[in-house]
């Protein structure tokens, strides 16, 4: 369902791609997908459903890595197309497709080993008192067809064949995407490479469709679609949102795992800001600046307890930051929502400007910003805790550790926090991971938030608004779970039973709760 037109034939309800370092219209025209679209691309993938859910773990892992070959044969073709949709720079592009080939890489593993099925043998006991056991066998089934949203600032890694996608083919579910109108042709590509897997690999159709549309109505009138089982999205507070009300109020309501807004606070403690505080303050800067700041793990607030050390951080960065140069953002919108944010703070009585970064030439050019103010004032100014998306950061200073702990409480649901310490910190430190194991999904020690590595171990997720289901990720080989659902089986003939349930299987499993296989 990619459906990319010309411009002489795509007519008046067509949109065009935008140049994110002029704002200009450029390329093929796309026409819009509507409704009838939207029906027909989820009729197909609930076809599609029993079949491909029914491949066997060998043949879905194959697809999974077909989708990265066919990704990389589009060659540098796709780099210079995202480069100019997102404005974003060719080593930026080049690694985030390396992530995206490497997640599908990481999900055909998954597969093939079986785990995911999430086994589990109890065999029956006839002869126990005073009653007998039924035999019990478990496995994890598909939840069915998936919504998947593109995210704008990750125009391939979290987009048509990102993490969402890819987990929800891994566990089974045909995918149905709605294309980020950001960079409709970067997504048209990659799009086009899924369904070169699924013709190559022999699957339905249905396994996979690309909608897109530059406004609203279309990804309500999929979520709202009665077949679509689940929905995965990255984006702002007010879509996913808006997305989960939607969810919540069909007929039958599905889960939405949205990522949405993270501040994600770096806490600099005493000793570490003694030893290195001016160092802190340069490395603070690079991670602010990283990609115009756009990413969900951009470290918007920073909290200190005041001393010479903080000074020199402070010092450090107001030095640092004047010399960062202005940044083309991903989109105009996403740039006036920035410049709206960062005049809110500048314009606050309770918020001083440390410094700005330079002054770009062009348009959707963003300015880094830093800002402080005081505990007592961010914690009578709920406002102060909000997001802003891209290079601004706020400064929270704090008289105590008593105060350091008020303003983590007071802080909303985060994918990261971070601590930087030295040995001598060590205490304090642990006084505070069990606040932010309440308020965070990743919990880092002397490092930046910025970078988030796609391993088994990782969390990307956490409570709201981070999340709207802090249990999950949306990174990471967990991100399967949260297309999955438990099926048990009692007392059925073995012949019955599922091939990987069965008492000959090979699969990974629990038998009586120990571990064998």
């Amino acid at each position: 369902m990619t459906n990319i037109q010309t411009a002489e034939t795509a007519g008046n309800d067509a949109f065009r791609s935008i140049d994110a370092a002029t704002g200009l219209a450029t390329g093929e025209a796309f026409a819009v997908h509507g409704a009838d679209d939207v029906a027909t691309a989820c009729a197909a993938a609930d076809a599609a459903f029993d079949a491909y859910r029914a491949t066997d773990n060998a043949a879905r892992a194959d697809f999974l890595e077909r989708i990265g070959e066919e990704i990389v044969a589009l060659g540098d073709t796709l780099i210079v197309t995202a480069m100019r949709e997102s404005g974003l720079p060719r080593a930026r592009l080049e690694g985030e497709r390396g992530r995206t080939v490497g997640q599908l890489k990481l999900f055909a593993g998954v597969v093939r080993r079986g785990g995911w099925m999430g086994v589990r043998i109890d065999p029956a006991l006839p002869d126990r008192a005073p009653l007998p056991r039924p035999d019990l066998r478990l496995r994890m089934i598909p939840l069915g067809p998936v919504a998947v949203f593109g995210a704008s600032n990750f125009p391939l890694a979290f987009s048509t064949a990102g993490g969402d996608t890819a987990s929800a083919l891994a566990a089974g579910c045909p995918v149905v995407v709605k294309g980020h109108p950001a960079h409709p042709a970067t997504g048209a590509m990659v799009a086009g490479a899924i369904e070169a897997a699924v013709a190559a690999c022999g699957l339905p159709k249905g396994v996979f469709s690309h909608l897109v549309g530059p406004g609203n109505d279309l990804g309500s009138t999929l979520v709202q679609d009665p077949r679509i089982a689940a929905v995965g999205f990255t984006g702002s507070r007010a879509g996913g949102l808006a997305l989960v009300k939607l969810a919540q109020a069909r007929d039958v309501p599905i889960p939405v795992y949205a990522e949405m807004s993270s501040i994600n606070p770096v806490v600099l403690l005493p000793e570490a800001l003694k030893a290195r505080g001016a160092a802190l303050g340069t490395a603070f800067v690079g991670s602010l600046t990283m990609g115009a700041g756009q990413f969900c793990t951009n470290p918007g607030l920073v909290l200190a307890i005041e001393g010479d050390g903080l000074d020199a951080f402070v010092a450090a960065a107001a030095t640092a930051l004047p010399d960062a140069p202005a940044a083309t953002m991903l989109t105009g919108g996403i740039h006036a929502a920035y410049q709206k944010g960062v005049e809110a703070l500048a314009g606050h009585d309770a918020v001083k400007t440390i410094a700005q970064g330079k002054v770009g030439e062009g348009v959707a050019q963003g300015q880094a910003a830093f800002f402080e103010t005081t505990a007592a004032q961010f914690l009578s100014d709920a406002a102060l805790g909000h997001e802003v998306f891209g290079a601004s950061s706020l400064l929270v200073r704090c008289a105590d550790e008593n105060e350091l702990h008020a303003v983590l409480r007071a802080a909303e649901g985060q994918l990261t926090a971070t601590i930087q310490m030295d040995a001598g910190d060590a205490g304090m430190a642990s006084r505070l991971i069990p606040l932010l194991e309440r308020k965070a999904g990743r919990i880092l020690a002397n490092g930046w938030p910025t970078g988030v590595e796609v391993a088994h171990a990782m969390v990307h997720g956490g409570p709201f608004p981070a999340t709207s289901d802090g249990r999950t990720t949306s990174v990471g080989s967990l991100a399967i779970d949260r297309f999955l659902r438990p099926v048990s089986y009692q007392n059925l003939l073995p012949e019955l039973l599922p091939a990987c349930v069965r008492d000959d299987t090979d699969a990974p499993r629990l038998i009586d709760g120990v571990v064998a296989g």
